[in-house]
């Protein structure tokens, strides 16, 4: 199994139509947040088929994919590093959370976090230092600050909140509406487990919070709260 494989296989379900609609869906532009990148047109499932039929890659094969201009290549390296966390020993876990770190120069696009970050990184920490995460909370890059909030989903399905809090705090005056996006989706999937910690929040930030974190964030509240939230909102 080699980096080469894989990507010919993905080139194999290559779609010009896909490929010219993933430039535009993820903002691929002069000056857009994916500025640059080139798909071959490929979709999820078929990218996961790929990663599948190529699970026991090396981590010199997939940092070839993660260094990859496709960005479906960078996709399924992610896909089978998920797989391969999954399924390790804990010595084993600790060599991919490490290997991940050391590539998020490949990891360049909202859905490539989204992945990937919960179940490698958030995984890691649920019983390691959590430090890390603040680490890449106060990074400059735009992706290293949405797997650290994105990671906290592994958290959340613990019933553990209180970074996804503490970061999603932090970024209140984030510029990015992606982190926007992120931090609201974090919020209401802790508000699904406990809604109190969600009200708990909103009472105390609805006010300073982005208008689409606010509305990602209560997006599974009743109608009366919705309104009384956003009403608020508006109100300051």
């Amino acid at each position: 199994m080699t980096a080469e494989i894989v990507k010919r296989q993905l080139l194999s379900f290559g779609n010009p139509g896909k490929a010219d609609h993933s430039r535009y869906f993820f903002k691929t532009g002069k000056g857009q947040y994916g500025e640059g990148d080139r798909f071959i047109g490929v979709t999820v499932p078929e990218s996961r088929s790929v990663a599948k039929a190529n699970k026991n890659l090396s981590f010199d094969e997939l940092k070839k994919l993660l260094d990859d201009d496709y960005h479906e290549c960078r996709f399924c390296a992610l896909i089978i590093l998920a797989d391969q966390f999954k399924k390790a020993d804990n010595a084993g876990r600790k060599e991919i959370f490490e290997f991940y770190l050391a590539n998020t120069r490949g990891i360049n696009n909202w859905d490539l976090v989204d992945v990937s970050s919960y179940s490698i990184v958030g995984e890691w920490l649920l019983d390691n230092d959590r430090s890390v995460l603040y680490q890449l909370a106060g990074s400059a890059n735009l992706w290293e600050q949405r797997i650290s909030i994105i990671s906290t989903l592994a958290f959340i399905r613990k019933n553990d909140f209180a970074d996804t809090l503490k970061l999603s705090e932090k970024f209140l005056t984030h510029r990015h509406d992606l982190m926007h996006k992120a931090c609201g989706w974090m919020l209401r999937e802790a508000g699904k487990r406990d809604e109190k910690t969600l009200t708990y929040f909103l009472d105390k930030h609805c006010t300073q919070m982005p208008r689409t974190m606010l509305r990602y964030a209560i997006e599974k509240l009743s109608p009366e709260q919705k309104t009384h939230y956003l009403t608020k909102k508006i109100r300051n």
